[in-house]
Protein backbone atom coordinates (compact mmCIF):
# COMPACT_ATOMS: atom_id res chain seq x y z
CA UNK A 1 0.00 0.00 0.00
CA UNK A 2 1.55 3.39 -0.88
CA UNK A 3 2.08 5.99 1.71
CA UNK A 4 -0.29 8.54 0.35
CA UNK A 5 -3.29 5.64 0.63
CA UNK A 6 -2.23 5.17 4.46
CA UNK A 7 -2.41 8.85 5.36
CA UNK A 8 -5.88 9.24 3.95
CA UNK A 9 -6.80 5.74 4.90
CA UNK A 10 -5.54 6.81 8.46
CA UNK A 11 -7.16 10.63 8.26
CA UNK A 12 -10.53 9.47 7.56
CA UNK A 13 -10.48 6.14 10.02
CA UNK A 14 -10.02 8.55 12.42
CA UNK A 15 -12.03 11.13 11.56
CA UNK A 16 -14.82 8.56 11.40
CA UNK A 17 -14.13 6.65 14.51
CA UNK A 18 -13.65 10.22 16.22
CA UNK A 19 -17.27 11.51 15.17
CA UNK A 20 -18.43 8.31 15.53
CA UNK A 21 -18.07 7.82 19.63
CA UNK A 22 -18.43 10.99 20.37
CA UNK A 23 -21.85 11.16 21.11
CA UNK A 24 -21.90 8.29 23.37
CA UNK A 25 -18.53 9.66 24.91
CA UNK A 26 -20.28 12.86 25.76
CA UNK A 27 -23.53 10.95 27.23
CA UNK A 28 -21.08 9.28 29.43
CA UNK A 29 -19.47 12.20 30.64
CA UNK A 30 -22.47 13.69 31.15
CA UNK A 31 -24.23 10.94 33.38
CA UNK A 32 -20.41 10.84 35.12
CA UNK A 33 -20.45 14.56 35.97
CA UNK A 34 -17.76 15.76 33.87
CA UNK A 35 -18.81 19.15 33.40
CA UNK A 36 -15.71 21.86 32.81
CA UNK A 37 -16.09 24.45 35.88
CA UNK A 38 -15.67 27.48 34.31
CA UNK A 39 -12.94 30.57 36.11
CA UNK A 40 -14.80 32.91 37.66
CA UNK A 41 -11.92 35.62 36.92
CA UNK A 42 -12.33 34.78 32.97
CA UNK A 43 -14.39 36.75 30.02
CA UNK A 44 -18.01 36.70 31.80
CA UNK A 45 -19.00 35.46 28.04
CA UNK A 46 -17.21 32.16 28.93
CA UNK A 47 -19.75 31.65 32.10
CA UNK A 48 -22.40 30.49 29.92
CA UNK A 49 -19.86 27.41 28.92
CA UNK A 50 -20.42 26.31 32.48
CA UNK A 51 -21.09 22.28 32.90
CA UNK A 52 -19.89 21.56 28.89
CA UNK A 53 -18.33 18.11 29.18
CA UNK A 54 -14.42 17.87 29.27
CA UNK A 55 -12.21 15.83 29.08
CA UNK A 56 -12.68 15.28 25.09
CA UNK A 57 -8.54 14.69 24.65
CA UNK A 58 -9.04 11.37 26.23
CA UNK A 59 -11.03 10.16 23.60
CA UNK A 60 -8.64 11.75 20.91
CA UNK A 61 -5.52 9.64 22.55
CA UNK A 62 -7.73 6.35 22.47
CA UNK A 63 -8.87 6.45 19.12
CA UNK A 64 -4.79 7.32 17.95
CA UNK A 65 -3.12 4.82 20.22
CA UNK A 66 -6.05 2.14 19.09
CA UNK A 67 -5.54 2.67 15.23
CA UNK A 68 -1.58 2.78 15.54
CA UNK A 69 -1.87 -0.49 17.22
CA UNK A 70 -4.17 -1.80 14.26
CA UNK A 71 -2.13 0.23 11.56
CA UNK A 72 1.07 -1.61 12.83
CA UNK A 73 3.28 1.68 12.43
CA UNK A 74 4.91 1.45 15.55
CA UNK A 75 8.66 1.85 15.10
CA UNK A 76 11.24 3.68 16.23
CA UNK A 77 10.09 7.02 14.81
CA UNK A 78 6.50 6.51 16.68
CA UNK A 79 7.31 5.05 20.20
CA UNK A 80 8.12 8.35 21.79
CA UNK A 81 5.44 9.98 20.46
CA UNK A 82 2.94 7.06 21.27
CA UNK A 83 4.35 6.80 24.44
CA UNK A 84 4.56 10.74 25.28
CA UNK A 85 0.48 10.86 23.96
CA UNK A 86 -0.36 8.32 26.76
CA UNK A 87 1.80 9.78 29.77
CA UNK A 88 1.08 13.36 29.35
CA UNK A 89 -2.45 12.37 28.29
CA UNK A 90 -2.93 10.25 31.38
CA UNK A 91 -1.86 13.25 33.30
CA UNK A 92 -4.35 15.66 31.81
CA UNK A 93 -7.09 13.55 32.21
CA UNK A 94 -6.64 13.04 36.03
CA UNK A 95 -6.09 16.75 35.87
CA UNK A 96 -9.26 16.95 33.93
CA UNK A 97 -11.01 14.55 36.60
CA UNK A 98 -10.35 16.83 39.84
CA UNK A 99 -11.43 20.25 37.75
CA UNK A 100 -14.81 18.82 37.00
CA UNK A 101 -15.37 17.03 40.78
CA UNK A 102 -13.48 19.76 42.68
CA UNK A 103 -12.99 22.91 40.35
CA UNK A 104 -10.08 22.48 41.10
CA UNK A 105 -6.92 20.70 38.96
CA UNK A 106 -3.72 19.05 39.96
CA UNK A 107 -1.47 21.69 41.72
CA UNK A 108 1.04 23.46 38.73
CA UNK A 109 4.37 22.12 40.69
CA UNK A 110 3.01 18.44 40.78
CA UNK A 111 1.95 18.80 37.09
CA UNK A 112 5.35 20.68 36.45
CA UNK A 113 6.80 17.73 37.59
CA UNK A 114 5.29 15.16 35.50
CA UNK A 115 5.72 16.74 32.38
CA UNK A 116 9.65 16.96 33.32
CA UNK A 117 9.85 13.10 33.91
CA UNK A 118 8.09 12.55 30.97
CA UNK A 119 10.04 15.02 28.85
CA UNK A 120 13.17 14.26 29.79
CA UNK A 121 12.67 10.27 29.61
CA UNK A 122 11.22 11.09 25.82
CA UNK A 123 14.34 13.66 25.09
CA UNK A 124 17.05 10.55 26.15
CA UNK A 125 15.17 7.75 24.05
CA UNK A 126 15.31 10.22 21.01
CA UNK A 127 18.59 10.98 21.71
CA UNK A 128 19.82 8.04 21.89
CA UNK A 129 17.72 6.19 19.22
CA UNK A 130 19.14 8.51 17.03
CA UNK A 131 22.76 9.04 18.14
CA UNK A 132 21.60 12.81 18.00
CA UNK A 133 25.01 15.05 18.26
CA UNK A 134 23.74 17.97 16.04
CA UNK A 135 20.69 20.04 15.13
CA UNK A 136 19.25 21.42 12.51
CA UNK A 137 19.34 25.36 11.71
CA UNK A 138 17.09 26.57 8.94
CA UNK A 139 18.95 28.27 5.89
CA UNK A 140 22.26 26.91 7.90
CA UNK A 141 22.20 23.34 8.32
CA UNK A 142 23.95 21.10 10.63
CA UNK A 143 25.15 22.18 14.03
CA UNK A 144 27.26 19.84 16.25
CA UNK A 145 25.48 20.03 19.75
CA UNK A 146 26.39 18.03 22.48
CA UNK A 147 24.05 15.14 23.82
CA UNK A 148 23.56 16.50 27.15
CA UNK A 149 22.36 19.86 26.03
CA UNK A 150 20.55 18.04 23.23
CA UNK A 151 18.23 16.44 26.01
CA UNK A 152 17.99 19.13 28.29
CA UNK A 153 17.01 21.52 24.89
CA UNK A 154 14.65 19.01 24.02
CA UNK A 155 12.82 18.06 27.16
CA UNK A 156 12.58 22.12 27.71
CA UNK A 157 10.65 22.44 24.17
CA UNK A 158 8.53 19.63 25.10
CA UNK A 159 7.78 21.20 28.01
CA UNK A 160 7.13 24.57 26.51
CA UNK A 161 4.96 23.02 23.99
CA UNK A 162 2.91 21.14 26.07
CA UNK A 163 2.01 23.95 28.43
CA UNK A 164 1.60 26.78 24.79
CA UNK A 165 -1.18 24.39 23.49
CA UNK A 166 -2.81 23.96 27.49
CA UNK A 167 -3.22 27.58 26.97
CA UNK A 168 -4.33 28.64 23.90
CA UNK A 169 -7.20 25.97 24.43
CA UNK A 170 -9.32 28.97 25.75
CA UNK A 171 -11.90 29.20 22.60
CA UNK A 172 -14.13 27.21 20.99
CA UNK A 173 -12.22 24.81 18.13
CA UNK A 174 -9.02 27.43 18.68
CA UNK A 175 -6.26 24.91 19.69
CA UNK A 176 -7.80 22.11 17.77
CA UNK A 177 -7.62 23.83 14.37
CA UNK A 178 -4.11 24.86 15.58
CA UNK A 179 -2.73 22.21 16.13
CA UNK A 180 -4.35 20.18 13.21
CA UNK A 181 -2.26 22.79 10.49
CA UNK A 182 0.62 22.06 12.65
CA UNK A 183 0.72 18.33 12.42
CA UNK A 184 0.14 18.87 8.86
CA UNK A 185 3.15 20.83 8.36
CA UNK A 186 5.11 17.87 10.36
CA UNK A 187 3.35 15.05 8.45
CA UNK A 188 4.82 16.45 5.04
CA UNK A 189 8.23 17.46 6.41
CA UNK A 190 8.14 13.40 7.84
CA UNK A 191 7.50 12.76 4.14
CA UNK A 192 10.28 15.03 2.97
CA UNK A 193 13.51 14.16 5.12
CA UNK A 194 14.81 10.78 5.70
CA UNK A 195 17.37 10.71 7.95
CA UNK A 196 20.66 9.13 8.89
CA UNK A 197 20.59 6.97 11.50
CA UNK A 198 24.17 5.78 12.43
CA UNK A 199 24.96 5.48 8.85
CA UNK A 200 21.90 4.54 7.44
CA UNK A 201 19.42 5.96 5.67
CA UNK A 202 15.79 5.84 7.45
CA UNK A 203 12.53 7.52 6.16
CA UNK A 204 9.96 8.46 8.46
CA UNK A 205 6.78 7.22 7.05
CA UNK A 206 5.63 5.79 10.02
CA UNK A 207 5.61 9.28 11.72
CA UNK A 208 3.30 10.73 8.79
CA UNK A 209 1.05 8.24 8.94
CA UNK A 210 0.85 8.65 12.79
CA UNK A 211 0.08 12.66 12.24
CA UNK A 212 -2.14 11.92 9.81
CA UNK A 213 -3.88 9.88 12.45
CA UNK A 214 -4.04 13.07 14.83
CA UNK A 215 -4.85 15.37 11.97
CA UNK A 216 -7.99 13.23 11.67
CA UNK A 217 -8.91 12.48 14.96
CA UNK A 218 -8.59 16.54 15.78
CA UNK A 219 -11.02 16.60 12.63
CA UNK A 220 -13.05 14.84 13.64
CA UNK A 221 -13.16 16.45 17.26
CA UNK A 222 -13.60 19.70 16.03
CA UNK A 223 -17.25 18.42 14.68
CA UNK A 224 -18.75 18.70 18.34
CA UNK A 225 -16.10 21.26 19.32
CA UNK A 226 -16.55 24.74 16.88
CA UNK A 227 -18.51 27.47 18.39
CA UNK A 228 -20.66 26.82 20.25
CA UNK A 229 -18.91 23.63 21.87
CA UNK A 230 -20.43 20.61 22.68
CA UNK A 231 -17.51 19.25 24.14
CA UNK A 232 -13.75 20.33 25.25
CA UNK A 233 -10.74 18.90 24.80
CA UNK A 234 -9.44 19.66 28.06
CA UNK A 235 -6.04 18.91 29.68
CA UNK A 236 -6.06 15.90 28.23
CA UNK A 237 -5.87 16.49 24.90
CA UNK A 238 -3.84 20.18 25.15
CA UNK A 239 -1.22 19.23 27.67
CA UNK A 240 -0.65 15.79 25.39
CA UNK A 241 -1.07 17.06 21.76
CA UNK A 242 1.30 20.03 22.64
CA UNK A 243 4.13 17.42 24.66
CA UNK A 244 4.00 15.41 20.85
CA UNK A 245 3.89 17.86 18.34
CA UNK A 246 7.29 18.57 20.06
CA UNK A 247 8.65 15.27 20.13
CA UNK A 248 7.16 14.46 16.23
CA UNK A 249 9.84 17.86 15.60
CA UNK A 250 12.35 16.59 17.61
CA UNK A 251 12.16 13.21 15.19
CA UNK A 252 12.21 14.61 12.06
CA UNK A 253 14.85 16.65 13.44
CA UNK A 254 13.06 20.28 12.89
CA UNK A 255 12.90 21.18 16.29
CA UNK A 256 13.64 25.02 15.45
CA UNK A 257 11.01 24.83 13.16
CA UNK A 258 8.55 24.67 15.52
CA UNK A 259 8.64 28.28 17.16
CA UNK A 260 7.38 28.93 13.82
CA UNK A 261 4.88 26.19 13.13
CA UNK A 262 3.63 26.87 16.23
CA UNK A 263 3.56 30.41 16.08
CA UNK A 264 -0.05 30.68 17.84
CA UNK A 265 1.41 28.66 21.05
CA UNK A 266 4.20 30.91 21.35
CA UNK A 267 2.23 34.27 21.00
CA UNK A 268 -0.42 32.69 23.54
CA UNK A 269 2.89 31.76 26.11
CA UNK A 270 4.74 34.83 25.62
CA UNK A 271 1.54 37.04 26.13
CA UNK A 272 1.14 35.61 29.64
CA UNK A 273 4.72 35.69 30.69
CA UNK A 274 4.60 39.34 29.49
CA UNK A 275 1.48 39.91 31.53
CA UNK A 276 2.97 38.48 34.61
CA UNK A 277 6.66 39.90 34.70
CA UNK A 278 4.69 43.33 34.14
CA UNK A 279 2.33 43.33 36.56
CA UNK A 280 5.22 41.99 39.56
CA UNK A 281 7.63 44.45 38.26
CA UNK A 282 5.46 47.43 37.45
CA UNK A 283 1.84 46.62 38.82
CA UNK A 284 0.56 47.10 35.67
CA UNK A 285 -0.98 44.60 32.93
CA UNK A 286 -0.23 45.21 29.28
CA UNK A 287 -3.11 43.00 28.13
CA UNK A 288 -6.46 43.49 29.00
CA UNK A 289 -6.26 39.71 29.88
CA UNK A 290 -4.21 36.88 28.85
CA UNK A 291 -3.26 34.48 26.81
CA UNK A 292 -3.76 36.91 24.44
CA UNK A 293 -6.82 35.44 22.64
CA UNK A 294 -8.54 37.10 25.72
CA UNK A 295 -7.01 40.23 25.24
CA UNK A 296 -8.58 40.42 22.15
CA UNK A 297 -12.09 39.22 23.28
CA UNK A 298 -12.16 41.59 26.08
CA UNK A 299 -11.26 44.34 23.23
CA UNK A 300 -14.97 43.35 21.53
CA UNK A 301 -13.90 40.64 18.61
CA UNK A 302 -16.64 37.74 18.28
CA UNK A 303 -15.34 34.71 19.89
CA UNK A 304 -15.55 32.66 16.53
CA UNK A 305 -14.04 36.28 14.63
CA UNK A 306 -11.05 35.23 16.97
CA UNK A 307 -10.71 31.45 16.35
CA UNK A 308 -10.74 31.88 12.54
CA UNK A 309 -7.95 35.08 12.70
CA UNK A 310 -6.04 32.35 14.56
CA UNK A 311 -6.42 29.94 12.27
CA UNK A 312 -5.50 31.59 9.40
CA UNK A 313 -2.15 32.52 11.03
CA UNK A 314 -1.48 29.10 11.64
CA UNK A 315 -2.13 28.03 8.25
CA UNK A 316 0.33 30.86 6.96
CA UNK A 317 3.19 29.71 9.90
CA UNK A 318 2.86 26.09 9.05
CA UNK A 319 3.20 26.97 5.38
CA UNK A 320 6.22 29.15 5.99
CA UNK A 321 7.98 26.59 8.34
CA UNK A 322 7.38 24.11 5.97
CA UNK A 323 9.52 26.21 3.32
CA UNK A 324 12.30 27.04 6.04
CA UNK A 325 12.55 23.57 6.44
CA UNK A 326 12.81 23.13 2.67
CA UNK A 327 15.48 25.66 2.69
CA UNK A 328 17.53 24.07 5.25
CA UNK A 329 17.35 20.87 3.00
CA UNK A 330 18.11 22.82 -0.04
CA UNK A 331 21.13 24.01 1.75
CA UNK A 332 22.34 20.53 2.78
CA UNK A 333 21.90 19.49 -0.88
CA UNK A 334 24.44 22.14 -1.97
Amino acid sequence: MSISVQIVQGILLAFALVVILTRPYLQLLRRLGFGKRIREDGPGSHLVKEGTPTMGGLLIIIVVISLALFLNILGPDTFAPIVTLGLVGALGAADDYLNARTGEGIRIRQKLLWQIVVAVVAAFQIQRTYAIDQIAVPFIGAVPIDPFLYVLFAAFAIIGASNGVNLTDGLDGLAGGTLIFAFVAFMIIALLNPIAVRGTVVNQESLAVFCALIIGALLGFLWFNVHPAQIFMGDSGSLSLGATLAVTALITGQILVLPIIGIIFVAETASDIIQIVSFRLTGRRVFRMAPIHHHFELGGWDEEKITLRFWIVGVLAAMLGVVFFLATIQNRVA
